[in-house]
């Protein structure tokens, strides 16, 4: 992959959808945005060390991560 492309990939995690982006020149470094949420444009940021790009069964398992920690009533991490 051309590292100045940006892969970005829609994710399905139990029930729930993200837009997933690879920052370009950043390896390992991914920007979730929860769009089935509900809180327009919120979401988090995964990297990991060393530096590589995340299989999709990976970052499935950083989104649940991330949903296990949000609190249902604000739809935030508290």
């Amino acid at each position: 992959m051309d590292r100045r492309s940006t892969r970005r990939l829609t994710l399905m995690v139990d029930e729930e959808t993200f837009e997933v982006t690879e920052r370009p020149d950043e390896l390992g470094t991914y920007d979730f945005t929860w769009l089935s949420g509900p809180n327009p444009g919120y979401g988090f940021t995964s990297a990991v060390q060393p530096a590589r790009a995340l299989s999709e069964p990976e970052l499935q398992a950083s989104a649940r991560d991330f949903l296990k920690q949000v609190d249902p009533t604000t739809g935030h991490i508290e």
